[in-house]
């Protein structure tokens, strides 16, 4: 696929584009135009920010204006290639703003219904990320998911509402200093009230990555905290749940490893994970709270409601939901924070170094032997 534009073009930088490099900008806003191509757009003078030649790797700041020459006959990559989205219909776009109970300048907060997927997959025709362009409400660009729940599990979702913040949170779950809480109703009751759970998970050969075990020899850390709430005499608890670290299906693979799967999760329970009286065969995992630091300072703290099937599983159980937020434990001991910290750091610093000298070459590839 080629495209040919003839005109010299002018952009504005937008706020949410402040102090990026400038390779990035294009690399957001106009993919079809390669790193190779920008940087020899800058070695020959044409490329210019306030009217002085810029090189890929200039930060810009909000309100310059970047000039762009023509792009003759470049040719675009499949990735590059933006695939038509099918156009929404009333219903789903009201169908999604229904769910949303939260919207400000940086996020949007949904509360995500179990039987949904987060995104797309073998056999998923209906997801979230499909039904994003529903939630741009003011804005131009396309909000843009951060994190996921799986498909069973209802709750509150974050979705950012621009590039600049979907980085920022990004680091804030990659950090772990995002909080994320869960409810869950188990099998039986923990013998500790207040526990910790520190297994580490791999995928399951043979599923695809759908599927996780506990693998202590080569397995990836995995931490989890648990609170009691509530115990049905020994039939059944009410627990806070929360992950320590973001392992695929960690919840889920810890709970049942201590033999308390989660109601519902045949998956990883298997049959002794139902209970009978008129509980619900659904998964009962819920999303219930999410704490996270906003781009530019500020708090966001939200509460979702839980599904319909888990609200009535509560209510048969004689839970009382008014006692189901539990006092938030400020510090919470989790030695790989710092560590995944600097790790992420160190990444942004490798980045940079490496567009820098990619921008001395001219972008070429580097000749054999010759290291980066």
């Amino acid at each position: 696929m080629t495209m040919t534009t003839t005109d010299v073009r002018q952009f504005t930088v937008a706020p949410d584009d402040d102090d990026i490099r400038l390779d990035r900008w294009f690399k957001r806003h106009m993919p079809e135009a390669s790193f190779g191509t920008v940087s020899r757009w800058a070695r020959t003078g044409q490329l210019r920010v306030d009217g002085k030649r810029a090189k890929p790797g200039d930060r810009i700041a909000a309100g310059q204006i970047i000039r762009v020459p023509p792009l003759e006959a470049a040719k675009v990559s499949p990735l590059a290639q933006k695939r038509d989205r099918p156009s929404l219909t009333d219903d789903q776009i009201e169908f999604a703003r229904s769910l949303v109970i939260h919207k400000s300048a940086h996020a949007i907060v949904i509360n995500k219904p179990a039987g949904l997927a987060t995104q797309g997959g073998t056999g998923i025709r209906e997801h979230v990320d499909g039904l994003l362009d529903a939630l741009r409400f003011d804005r131009d660009d396309r909000p843009k998911l951060v994190h996921r729940l799986d498909k069973d599990t209802s709750g509150a979702l974050l979705i950012a509402r621009s590039a600049r913040a979907a980085a920022h949170f990004a680091k804030a779950f990659s950090g772990r200093t995002a909080r994320k809480l869960y409810w869950a109703i188990v099998m039986g009751v923990p013998e500790v009230a207040n526990g910790r759970i520190e297994l580490p998970i791999s995928k399951q050969p043979g599923f695809n990555g759908e599927r996780m075990f506990i693998d202590k020899e080569e397995g990836q850390r995995a931490v989890s905290r648990y609170r009691r709430i509530d115990r049905a005499a020994g039939r059944a608890a009410w627990l806070e749940l929360q992950p320590l670290t973001g392992r695929t299906h960690q919840l889920r693979v810890h709970m049942e490893a201590i033999g308390h799967p989660i109601v519902g999760d045949g998956k990883y329970g298997g049959k002794d994970s139902f209970l009978t009286g008129g509980i619900s065969r659904k998964l009962h995992l819920h999303a219930r709270r999410l704490r996270i630091e906003l781009p530019g300072g500020g708090m966001l703290d939200v509460k979702a409601d839980p599904a319909e099937h888990f609200a009535a599983s509560l209510e048969n159980l004689g839970f009382d939901p008014e006692i189901g937020d539990l006092p938030l434990e400020e510090d919470i001991d989790d030695p790989g924070a710092k560590a995944r910290l600097r790790k992420h750091k160190s990444r942004d610093i490798r980045r940079e170094h490496r567009d820098a000298t990619r921008a001395r070459r001219g972008g070429g590839k580097v000749p054999r032997g010759r290291k980066r």
